[in-house]
Formats: structure tokens, C-alpha cells, sequence
């Protein structure tokens, strides 16, 4: 079984932790390939970033399709082109957000979410709503980091993010919390620790789930919406 995960943003350091995270919960036998977008916005802060990055996030997979990946995930919190993934890909494409959120949605009643930047809070909420979720969504929360500090070595961004947890816990009332960005998903064990709360990454669930979508056989739906797309 062979799954791609790949990070729509061109920070190679990212891509390295996010693959780790990944290969730390695949079954044995799995094979994680890692890709970046290279040529994308070194970070996806934005509508814009967004839309910069897709032209390259959708050559990765269109690659990685013809290599013969089994499943892919995309692991932006944003949940960029996966419409569009979903159309190239003959096998299962899962976007971090969707992936942490119901995974939250199975294990707690309510849960909140923590992002980087404010600017991510309204896009992640459209998400949710997209999802079904919004019942269970406390709230959206930023921490107020860059995503690139989360790459910077000494960077307090993990005191932030466990500190804006803590205030989610205490104010929100919510039952688990779910990490709003792919850059975070080094810290999810010591936050569970720290906080005493079920904290849930998007990069190793997603993994996970893709692993169960592929290995029931479950492949990406070719009529209508996800059929492939037309030649131009």
C-alpha cells in the first residue's frame, strides 16, 4: 500500500515533519511517500496563499497518481483543491480539517479548534459548516503565530498554542481540541499531555483513515462530480 502526503506549501522542513508524523501511525507494509509543492507560497495564510498553491499541489498528485499511489493525503488545515485531487485521483484523497474534525466529532461531543493566524478562523469555520459539524464546533481559536514560526528552533509558538488550549478547555467547555494547521503535528502528544484533553491531528488521522478506506477496497467515486477531468 502506497499513500502520498503531500503539503501544498514549499517549506521542505514542514514536509519533513509532517511525513514523520505520518510513518509514526502507518501499519507495517505501508510505504509514505512525502512530496512538496515546490514553487508554492512557502505558507498557506490566506485565500491567496490558497489559490497560489494549487497549480503545484495538483502537479504533485497528478505524478504521484501515475506513479500508482494507493491514497493521498493532503496535509493543509485548509483543506485546499480537494475537489479537484478528488477528480485526478482513482483512489481515496482526505484533507487534514475534514479528517481531524470527524475524528473529534467520534470521541467527544464538542470540541474546539486551534489555528495559527486569525485570518485562518473564518475559513476553517466555512469548513465545519461544509462538514456537517458546526454543532459540535465550539469555537475556532488562533493562538496568533505565523505557520512559519512553527519551524523556527525556539520559537514559543508551542507555549502559545498549549496556552490558547488551556483557555479553550476553560471557557469553551469543549471535550477535545483539534490542531488547525499540518505544521503542529509534532506537538499533539506532549499538548495531550499538557492539557489533559484528547488533542487530534489531521496529518496521523488522516493517515490512518486513508489506510481503512483503501484497505476496504474503497475507491474515489467517477461519475458526475469526481469523474475525471475532461480533456482540453
Amino acid at each position: 500500500m502506497k499513500i502520498l502526503i503531500v503539503n501544498p506549501n514549499s517549506t521542505t522542513s514542514m514536509t519533513d515533519k509532517i511525513v514523520e508524523a505520518a510513518r509514526s501511525v502507518a501499519s507495517p507494509g505501508v510505504e509514505i511517500i512525502g512530496r512538496t509543492a515546490t514553487g508554492a507560497p512557502a505558507s498557506i495564510e490566506g485565500h491567496r496563499d490558497e489559490a497560489m498553491c494549487l497549480p503545484h499541489l495538483l502537479r504533485e498528485v497528478t505524478e504521484a497518481e501515475a506513479a500508482g499511489v494507493d491514497g493521498i493525503v493532503v496535509a493543509c488545515f485548509d483543506d485546499p483543491g480537494i475537489g479537484a485531487c478528488r477528480e485526478i485521483a482513482t483512489g481515496p484523497v482526505l484533507g487534514i480539517c475534514e479528517a481531524a474534525v470527524k475524528a473529534a466529532s467520534m470521541v467527544a461531543t464538542s470540541f474546539s479548534i486551534v489555528t495559527t493566524l486569525p485570518r485562518s478562523v473564518p475559513v476553517i469555520e466555512h469548513l465545519v459548516h461544509r462538514y456537517g459539524l458546526s454543532h459540535q464546533c465550539r469555537r475556532v481559536r488562533s493562538a496568533a503565530i505565523p505557520v512559519l514560526a512553527l519551524e523556527e528552533p525556539g520559537s514559543d509558538a508551542r507555549l502559545k498554542i498549549r496556552a490558547e488550549i488551556l483557555r479553550a478547555i476553560d471557557e469553551d467547555g469543549c471535550e477535545a481540541v483539534v490542531l488547525g494547521c499540518a505544521g503542529m503535528a509534532d506537538l499533539t502528544a506532549w499538548l495531550s499531555v499538557e492539557t489533559g484533553i484528547p488533542v487530534i491531528d489531521g496529518v496521523t488521522v488522516a493517515t490512518r483513515m486513508i489506510e481503512a478506506l483503501i484497505g476496504a477496497g474503497v475507491k474515489t467515486s467517477k461519475i458526475n462530480a469526481y469523474a475525471l477531468p475532461n480533456a482540453k
